[in-house]
């Protein structure tokens, strides 16, 4: 956590200088409302926890914005009705600290969870907890459970990480399908990558490497190098992309209740901020959507086996590409 008035001080020296007094002010505001922020909701979270609904199988989508997901609904069938609830983060590592908490120890022990996450790594291995701002002051009292609570936890962007793409939703949907016949659990979890950048669709589909506004996305429509309908349609085509996998992996599991959701969402511009900051309360960013529906196995898809080779991807060499270093 990066809980340290002196550097604090420290780098809104230097911000002041680099960047004036008005940007200087806005981020002392804003890393001093995360203190509290996260001094309160480690106590209290505030949002809907997944593990609140009943649910045998979530599919959790990074960084999914419900208008862009209200866009796309309509071309798939096992979209019935979008609902908003409120995350209990607006960040990956918020989200994953403040769900996977000791109150619900016994759910997690029956679960099973498949992540192209890195956050996975340095909340329930590293403990390295929010915030990742620094700031002046926190008094946090998180209680993340540890990895080996989990019934099974498999981070498939340790060795299913083609270099430039991020994790790509295949490994992700082909490890559901396999663990969800082959083995039994009272919750299984999906956690896609997409459509959080790199914006890998398009690439794929066209057999090219990304381009560089493809892998960064939304920070070169900060820098104003690409337009807000051209950001709009390579998000919506990564939308595209990852649902796609969850009309197979939908095709291929048996679960009475399936859920798909996301652990937050994205901004675009909306108050200055784009991605998804720490303690950011945009609706946009904070509200997530909730879709119910189901899912039987019709045999109608053969899973690729995990490549199970040495590990080829560091935790920091996968949170830069997806746009967090």
């Amino acid at each position: 956590m990066g809980i340290s008035l002196r550097q604090w001080l420290r780098e809104h020296r230097d911000k002041l200088h680099d960047d004036g007094l008005k940007q200087c002010a806005m981020h002392g505001a804003y890393t001093t409302f995360l203190g509290l922020w996260y001094t309160f909701t480690s106590r209290r979270p505030i949002g809907r926890n997944v593990y609140d609904a009943d649910w045998d199988l979530l599919i959790v989508l990074d960084a999914c914005r419900v208008d862009v997901l209200e866009a796309v609904a309509d071309d798939y069938e096992f979209i019935d009705s979008i609902d908003r609830v409120l995350s209990v983060g607006s960040h990956s590592r918020e989200w994953l600290t403040g769900t996977f908490t000791r109150q619900w120890r016994d759910e997690v022990a029956r679960t099973a969870m498949i992540t192209g996450n890195g956050h996975t790594q340095s909340v329930f291995f590293d403990n390295e907890f929010p915030p990742k701002e620094t700031v002046p002051f926190c008094w946090p009292k998180w209680d993340a459970v540890s990895g080996e609570t989990f019934a099974r936890l498999e981070m498939i962007w340790q060795d299913d990480h083609p270099d430039g793409y991020g994790v790509p939703p295949r490994p992700i949907t082909d490890r559901t399908i396999a663990l969800g016949r082959d083995e039994d659990h009272d919750r299984l979890i999906a956690h896609y990558m997409q459509p959080h950048v790199p914006y890998i669709a398009e690439a794929i589909w066209e057999g090219r490497e990304r381009t560089e506004i493809e892998a960064r996305g939304w920070e070169h429509l900060k820098s104003g190098a690409v337009d807000e309908e051209t950001h709009w349609q390579l998000y919506e085509a990564n939308l595209r992309f990852v649902l796609d996998e969850v009309e197979i992996l939908l095709d291929n599991v048996d679960a009475e209740r399936a859920i798909i959701t996301a652990d937050h969402g994205n901004a675009f511009g909306e108050f200055g901020a784009y991605g998804h900051p720490e303690g950011f309360l945009h609706p946009n960013v904070k509200v997530v959507p909730w879709v119910v529906t189901s899912a039987t196995d019709s045999e109608s898809h053969i899973p690729e086996p995990r490549s199970g080779g040495d590990v080829s991807t560091s935790v920091e060499d996968h949170l830069e590409a997806m746009g967090y270093l």
